[in-house]
């Protein structure tokens, strides 16, 4: 029995230790402010004071009273018998109305449908919620009401980020582009080419076009067929200047001022350096598109620089 109770007595420092008061910081340095709360000495120091850097979220930092002493006379504060101090850094439950609320922020649709289904961590350090519109995962069909993973992160201390994750099921009553017919690549789009449909889909981010503005006079790139959803991949600008058609091609050199016609012997958009053929020479030369039939070159200038 005596060497039971001298093993229960040995142990009971152990377990003092683990009790010893905890201190809660929300930024990398533990400051004055923060110790003082533990250490009424520490309040004669300006509040910002940094006193030692702060264990990460999640960790603790264990200060025995030598160091709690060492650090007192680094500061010139007089601590007589100072204690055992843990440094913790300050966590907190993660609140689904939080995330909620980051989320609507964070779509463009303020009048999406979001259900948080499951969150990544019980306990979060204290900052702000951030989720991003390209942080979205894309669901498996994105046609319909949909479950995906959003990816987002605590932002806390200086600047630093926690990562964390919902599951999420949204939806939001969307605009389609539908094509009515078969469109040919090359061939630009007329608006009586698409009817618009609405129906509940997933806000994935992506190239889906939501309007007919951004579409109408576009070129698809490649052949759409009837019954199809236009996505913004699909189509490209239509050249300023196209291969075979006449362009008025100003020269300049210093003051002086030519317009010349030539035939285009590729397409362009503005700003591009194209091949234009001068119809009485014969010959090829380069100028650069300023719009639509339009190019310029400057005698002594490189095109292209």
């Amino acid at each position: 029995m005596s060497r039971l109770i001298a093993f229960l007595l040995s142990i009971v420092p152990l377990f003092a230790a683990d009790t010893a008061p905890c201190v809660a910081v929300d930024h990398d340095q533990i400051t004055a402010h923060d110790l003082a709360a533990a250490l009424p000495a520490f309040a004669r120091l300006a509040p910002e004071t940094p006193i030692a850097p702060a264990p990460i979220p999640g960790a603790r930092r264990e200060l025995r009273s030598v160091e709690v002493a060492a650090l007192a006379r680094r500061q010139s504060v007089q601590i007589d018998n100072p204690p055992d101090l843990c440094i913790e850094f300050a966590m907190e439950p993660l609140d689904k109305a939080r995330l909620l609320e980051s989320m609507q922020k964070a779509l463009p649709y303020p009048e999406a449908q979001i259900d948080i289904l499951e969150t990544s961590m019980a306990l979060i350090p204290r900052g702000r919620v951030e989720f991003r519109y390209e942080d979205l995962g894309l669901p498996a069909n994105p046609e319909k009401r949909s479950v995906a993973t959003w990816r987002g992160n605590i932002v806390y201390g200086d600047n630093h980020r926690f990562a964390i994750w919902a599951r999420v099921m949204m939806s939001v009553k969307l605009p389609r582009m539908i094509a009515k017919e078969t469109i040919q690549r090359g061939q630009p789009i007329l608006p009586e080419m698409i009817r618009v449909e609405y129906s509940n889909v997933f806000p994935a981010p992506g190239d889906v076009a939501r309007n007919l503005s951004d579409i109408a006079g576009q070129i698809p790139i490649r052949t759409i067929p009837a019954g199809k959803e236009v996505h913004l991949g699909q189509v490209a600008t239509p050249p300023d200047v196209t291969r075979g058609d006449p362009v008025d091609v100003e020269v300049r050199s210093g003051a002086m001022r030519l317009v010349l016609r030539a035939r285009s012997e590729s397409d362009g958009r503005h700003g591009d350096v194209i091949a234009l053929r001068n119809p009485s020479s014969d010959r090829i030369f380069q100028a650069r598109v300023d719009g639509k039939d339009k190019a310029s070159i400057d005698i002594g200038a490189t095109p292209g620089n």
